[in-house]
């Protein structure tokens, strides 16, 4: 070997170049780690096999808070404060504790579902937004947590306490438990939804779809908004109730303003 052989020569490639460095139009974090090419067949496989997981795993959740279901049912019938409830028709009571049991299945089954979601999304992901995909289902879990508590210990009460101090001098309070339950998970899961606000924010300035100067120029809107959706995702009539929704729906789109100025977009 001359000393005229260059690395040229030698055929040896530049490592800014396989960094993407080397291209001032290349951002390493906009490239995809580990690239692996897969057919569309393996892809609908890999789909199906994580779709059967999670269908496994939502199955075994039901079928174990079915039959520890009466505790779940005592704890949600805490905030009707003693109203009593009827079984209006034949087996109410058992397809009550099925609506319960799945739902509560499919919350506590939901950390796997997500896992699979995530592994099956990952390979397509950048390394920018790989950056995001922590806090994202971080954030995302906490919220919905909170969202429900919210819910239960704020608005379910307020809702309930509205509709039997209404009543309390005309009618005696005993209410259809299907009803009840019905009122009750929907209300839950839609707080629970709601509270992902600040998450959805997070994704649209950190992939540079909307700045937080613009989520703020629009706050007449935002305000608007809450308020329509606080009366569409309570399921009762009563102004608290609402009320309660929209200020945590604003307190939440006004967080999430904050969030993303954090995160300078």
């Amino acid at each position: 070997m001359t000393p005229s052989q260059d690395v040229d020569t030698l055929n040896v490639p530049n490592i800014d170049d396989q960094e993407g460095y080397g291209n001032p139009d290349t951002n390493p974090l906009d490239e995809l780690p580990g690239e692996v090419e897969m057919s569309l067949f393996d892809h609908l496989e890999e789909l199906r096999q994580r779709i059967f997981y999670s269908l496994i795993a939502v199955a075994i959740g039901i079928i174990g808070c079915f039959f520890a279901v009466k505790p779940i049912v005592q704890l949600l019938e805490v905030p009707a404060q003693g109203v009593k409830f009827l079984q209006l028709a034949p087996g109410e009571y058992f397809f009550v504790s099925l609506k319960v049991a799945a739902y509560t299945g499919i919350v506590l089954t939901s950390p796997f579902i997500l896992y699979q979601i995530i592994q099956f999304v990952l390979p397509g992901l950048t390394r920018r937004e790989r950056r995001l995909l922590a806090p994202v289902v971080l954030g995302s879990s906490v919220l919905f947590a909170a969202g429900l508590v919210f819910a239960y210990l704020l608005l379910i009460p307020a809702a309930l306490n509205f509709f039997i101090s209404y009543g309390a001098d005309v009618v005696e309070q005993i209410w259809s438990i299907d009803k009840y339950f019905e009122f009750v998970l929907l209300l839950l899961f839609s707080t629970g939804l709601a509270f992902q606000i600040p998450i959805i924010q997070l994704l649209l300035g950190n992939l540079n779809i909307v700045s937080s100067q613009r989520m703020v120029s629009g706050w007449r809107y935002v305000i608007m908004g809450a308020v329509v959706l606080g009366a569409v995702l309570t399921p009762s009539t009563d102004p608290l109730t609402q009320s309660l929704l929209a200020g945590a729906v604003l307190g939440l789109y006004f967080g999430g303003v904050g969030l993303v100025k954090l995160t300078g977009k």
